[in-house]
């Protein structure tokens, strides 16, 4: 493999805790433990770029799985040498569990198929994982003959217990001096090399995401959902790169076992470990009928009763499942929570805790290509740094920067502040670094498309609370509004609810006496300068003239418009972009004015909305000669009101009733009339 410049750079700025990928994979399969078992052994021998040095260490690592891990049918043959030889050590997880009769804990070592395996208090105090599921280690285990003679005896004893940890707690510090040498997008590539992703065999859509998924392991009592196609890696990075997440795999989840035992106290998976992933969520059921109930509870305030006694805990929680048909499909046949066990399926209250739904149908399916051949940190130095970026929040950067809009409630607030705090975690894990307007603005898009995903589901369920799901922000205090909508919602030639970016509109020409109606969007961008100017080649001459009219009313009526701005000090740019075989863009003139104005205003029109009437040069509106076909469309490609001169009011008295109830038509008189009611009124 030849190094790339991120592979010399990581080299460089992470010394000692990097490893090439590709390596992994050569033991994949071979030896009964997850990947970052072996990655914490290759840490210690192969973290160097030299190729010999490495070549050496993974021989060692070969030999050391070969002799400490416990192949099917090899248990009797490791139990016999430590026999013979009075100890052994194996790698293999570790579970405890308190014996009442001897008032004493026991230890299970699956892989040798060990269940009364004597260990200290002091170990298991150490270790208290142990009592909850377990964890890989490293283990000394002894055996004492005189023990074995003794009726009822347990000969076998735990000596030592090394977890797989190959970091110290100050290795967030050294992953803050390397990431400091690294720009934003070297780090983002390195962090997906890092949990075995090819960044350039994948789509910027497709790496967000992967980064997305990343987010429950540094922020705390994270709820995340993620739905989609099967053989996309979903549970992987919950299973294989981290200690400090926990698996459940689909079936009866106990509450005992997630929350509290109540029977002696002993915390469950959510007092544990970081994140409790919940697999095939489809097929998980509680053991207790108020099962979801305590989670919703849990979701929501990070606490749970064990009697009188409130306990906190800050495990997040992931619920990842598949989609029996595609995205599109579901939508059309319910909602997207659609494959959520009974009990959470139509529940919007849990729905609400929800922080995120990561779309899982834009990420490709796993295939070799997409896996590296490239260094990445060690998993378990980055596990260790994920914990660690788990204490406090970055949801202060938002503060006086980033201003939401009014469709976002409280708890899509705190959705959204929890989101981008983790996103920021992970991409300048410094406290202290200075966060570009870009990078927040790019985690403020991740975190409300998410959030909003969710809002989408609970509005098509049918409450009415959540209706508005508009969600909005803009950056700095006379920063522009930004819309962001979910893309699955969204078709290139639909009138989505969404307003679109200030200077864009939806225009309907009446058509001709050779063309019928059609649809269109008018795209003004503005700048310093002077003048308007068409971008298409070789536009329309009847859309040529629209945008001549348009400018014209713009100069001449800038005071009833615009106010104080003087348009004639302004350049704008105008693009008109046809969505059916109507393409001469033939009377847009009011539709081109009042993009003119939107953008001179920075100022986006309401979500839904299309408008219609031509212009003449004394600031008349023209007589449209079609209304009923044009509101038609208008229905048909998905708009919820139609702005229209007031010179129809009559024609429409036929429209038909479906129309009439599915579309709002808003009347106007003139060109100022049409802008006020136009303009969105955040």
């Amino acid at each position: 493999m030849e190094l790339d410049t991120l592979d010399r750079l990581a080299a460089e700025a992470f010394k000692g805790l990097i490893v090439r990928k590709d390596l992994v994979r050569q033991f994949r399969g071979q030896f009964p433990v997850p990947t970052y078992v072996v990655e914490f052994m290759l840490g210690r021998y192969c973290a160097t770029t030299d190729e010999q040095e490495i070549a050496e260490g993974v021989e060692l690592v070969r030999g050391q799985l070969t002799s400490r891990t416990v192949r099917a049918g090899d248990d009797e043959l490791l139990k016999s040498r430590a026999r013979e030889t009075g100890a052994v050590r194996v790698i293999d997880i570790v579970t405890a569990r308190l014996d009442a009769k001897s008032d004493s804990y026991l230890a299970t070592l699956p892989s040798l198929r060990l269940t009364d395996v004597r260990i200290s208090d002091e170990l298991v105090r150490e270790n208290e994982r142990m009592l909850t599921g377990g964890f890989y280690a490293e283990v000394d285990l002894g055996y004492d003959a005189t023990i074995a003679q003794e009726r009822g005896g347990r000969p076998f004893q735990v000596n030592a217990v090394r977890p797989i940890q190959l970091s110290t707690r100050g290795i967030l510090d050294r992953i803050v001096e390397g990431r400091a040498r690294l720009t934003t997008e070297q780090w983002k590539d390195l962090l997906l090399r890092s949990v075995g992703l090819e960044p350039s065999r994948l789509s910027a859509r497709a790496k967000d995401i992967s980064i997305l998924r990343m987010v429950p392991f540094v922020e705390r009592n994270y709820n995340m959902v993620e739905l989609g196609p099967r053989g996309t890696g979903k549970s992987h990075l919950f299973q294989q790169i981290s200690p400090y997440a926990h698996l459940v795999s689909g079936g009866k989840a106990t509450v005992a076992r997630m929350f509290v035992n109540m029977a002696n106290g002993q915390r469950g998976l959510v007092c544990q470990y970081d994140v409790v992933c919940f697999d095939e969520v489809s097929g998980v059921s509680f053991d207790q009928k108020d099962g979801v109930n305590i989670m919703k509870g849990y979701m929501e305030s990070g606490e749970f009763s064990r009697g009188r006694e409130s306990i906190r805990a800050e495990g997040s929680i992931v619920l990842v499942g598949n989609f029996d048909v595609d995205v599109q499909h579901q939508q059309r046949v319910g909602h997207l929570f659609g494959p959520l066990p009974p009990e959470m399926r139509n529940d919007t209250a849990f729905m609400d805790r929800i922080h995120a739904y990561l779309p899982g149908w834009d990420i490709p399916k796993v295939s070799r290509p997409l896996f590296t051949d490239h260094f990445g940190l060690v998993s378990d130095v980055l596990a260790e740094a994920f914990t660690r970026l788990r204490e406090g929040t970055r949801a202060n950067v938002l503060l006086g920067r980033v201003h939401f809009g009014g469709a976002l409630s409280g708890r899509d607030q705190n959705a959204v502040n929890k989101t981008v705090s983790g996103l920021l975690k992970l991409i300048h894990p410094d406290p202290q670094a200075p966060v570009s307007d870009e990078d927040l603005e790019w985690a403020v898009r991740l975190a409300l498309e998410v959030r909003r995903r969710v809002k989408e589901q609970q509005k098509r369920i049918g409450s009415a609370e959540f209706r508005n799901t508009q969600f909005s922000y803009s950056i700095g205090p006379d920063g522009v509004e930004h819309f962001v909508a979910t893309p699955e919602l969204q078709s290139e030639d639909s009138i989505g609810g969404d307003p679109l970016p200030a200077g864009q509109v939806w225009a309907l020409s009446p058509g001709g006496q050779d063309e019928a109606a059609g649809l269109y969007r008018i795209e003004v961008t503005e700048g310093p300068g002077n003048g308007v100017r068409i971008l298409n080649q070789s536009p329309p001459a009847p859309f040529r003239e629209s945008v001549r009219i348009a400018e014209q009313n713009l100069y001449s009526r800038a005071r009833d418009l615009v106010g104080e701005r003087n348009p004639r000090e302004h350049e704008f740019a105008v693009q008109l972009r046809s969505f059916d075989t109507s393409k001469s863009g033939a009377n847009l003139g009011i539709a081109a004015l009042v993009a003119l104005c939107s953008a001179l205003l920075a100022r986006p029109l309401k979500g839904g909305l299309a408008i219609v009437g031509g212009l003449n040069l004394g600031g008349s509106v023209e007589t449209v000669h079609n209304p009923i076909d044009v509101v038609e469309l208008a229905m048909e490609k998905g708009a919820s009101s139609v702005l229209m001169p007031v010179a129809c009011r009559r024609q429409l008295v036929d429209l038909s009733d479906e129309a009439a109830a599915r579309v709002q038509i808003v009347f106007y008189l003139d060109p100022a009339d049409a802008l006020r009611k136009a303009l969105h009124d955040g």
